[in-house]
């Protein structure tokens, strides 16, 4: 064979290997270098209008991606594992991914969703996981206030995370270690101004406002995560509505006496039944959140993902996609969620049975759909006020921080018919 020869059959390899070479694989399985920026890849690719194969189930949750050199680029600068395959490999994965006796299917993402974060400019007292997640994956988002949403400003969006926050107007119960402290005091004076912009005597009312705001927002098809205080919290206002619960430190007069009995839990998304805790100076809000109860030690803390029929319940399987089922858990004012106090028509995705309490929960409301996660920072078992926020380049595998990405993408979910 002449010199001519041996450069030329190279090349003409190279040709035909590119030529079927026509698909970005992302895997999502503990071959993936970082979990979390993938789905920044994910929508990168939604973003240039290039439509993204959710490969539910399929090495835990993997990406399938029309292959573009740009595509590529982005995937090395970012660290994001791939692997380029061929047309007829694409065409094999979907083939086997049909298959009725395996419980994985294909869900297409195509539109880029808006987003939005429910949070005070501050962020005090703490930072905001969904917030980090949001940066760390570089993945665009609008901060939003009271003064937004009471514009009516929602409806621009698909999906909505509340920090978080305290609906009930009661500062986050930090009156009995806090009520000293300059961020708490210029925190309240700040809500209370605000409240009196918006036409509110309290912030308890403003705060309510706000929630029935974003209940019309997620009853109109939007979808709507919260996390730690941000779920307890709305679920009381919700109840709560027309009944004083705050204290006079809160809001310079006493609670209704009869504030329990007038609970009314027909208003509330997710949870039932559950007692206030009246106490100002106790940091909690009521019966739902399982903190001061659930005695469990850092090592034996953690909640298990349930599996769900991908081709027959995609929702809560986009919703549980990971590389791990099961997740250490992490401390937050809200951190899990008992049982007893949830509604019968709620999906619990995550729990510790062990123990009887929920961890990450789901349910519908109207057109659109709701997701509640307990605890603080996934990778910060007990984040304390004054705590350095996560770096979450030490953690980019986080199968805790996956949970959130997997809401933030749902959006941009359709479900797709299989190729037979």
């Amino acid at each position: 064979m002449n010199r001519k020869a041996i450069i030329i059959l190279p090349f003409l390899w190279l040709m035909h290997i590119s030529c079927f070479a026509s698909y970005l694989l992302i895997p999502m399985d503990e071959s993936q270098s970082d979990h979390l920026k993938a789905y920044g890849i994910a929508f990168w690719s939604l973003e240039n209008e290039v439509t993204v194969d959710w490969l539910l189930n399929y090495r835990g949750g993997s990406f399938m991606i029309k292959n573009q050199p740009a595509l590529e680029k982005e995937c090395v600068i970012r660290g994001v594992s791939f692997q380029v395959i061929a047309d007829v490999q694409s065409t094999q994965i979907l083939y086997e991914i049909s298959n009725p006796e395996v419980n994985q299917d294909v869900v297409k993402l195509e539109k880029v969703p808006r987003i939005a974060v429910y949070s005070p400019k501050t962020k005090l007292p703490w930072d905001d996981a969904v917030t980090l997640a949001l940066t760390y994956a570089e993945i665009p988002y609008d901060l939003v206030y009271d003064k937004e949403v009471m514009k009516g400003i929602l409806p621009t969006y698909d999906w909505l995370h509340l920090h978080h926050e305290d609906f009930s107007g009661q500062y986050g119960k930090f009156y009995a270690s806090y009520k000293n402290a300059s961020w708490y005091r210029q925190q309240k004076l700040d809500f209370e101004a605000s409240a009196k912009e918006l036409g509110f005597e309290k912030v308890s009312q403003a705060k309510l406002a706000v929630a029935l705001k974003i209940k019309d927002f997620t009853l109109g098809g939007g979808f709507l995560f919260a996390m730690c205080s941000a779920t307890d919290t709305y679920d009381i206002a919700l109840a709560a509505q027309g009944t004083d619960i705050c204290q006079h430190m809160f809001d310079g007069d006493p609670s209704d006496a009869n504030a329990q009995e007038k609970l009314n839990y027909d208003q509330t998304i997710a949870f039932e039944n559950f007692g206030l805790e009246q106490n100002p100076n106790v940091y909690e809000y009521s019966e739902i959140d399982a903190t001061r109860t659930r005695k469990l030690k850092e090592p034996l803390d953690f909640f298990s993902l349930f599996e769900f029929s991908a081709k027959w319940d995609p929702v809560p399987t986009m919703l549980c996609q990971n590389h791990e089922q099961i997740i250490k858990g992490f401390m937050g004012q809200t951190t899990a969620f008992k049982k007893e106090f949830i509604k019968s028509n709620v999906l619990i995705l995550g729990a510790n049975d062990a123990v009887d309490e929920a961890r990450y929960i789901h349910g519908e409301l109207g057109k659109g759909t709701w997701t509640f996660y307990g605890g603080h920072d996934p990778e910060d078992y007990q984040h304390k006020v004054g705590d350095p926020k996560t770096d979450l380049s030490l953690h980019p595998n986080s199968p805790g921080y996956r949970l959130i990405l997997n809401n933030v993408l749902f959006p941009a979910a359709k479900k797709k018919k299989q190729k037979t």
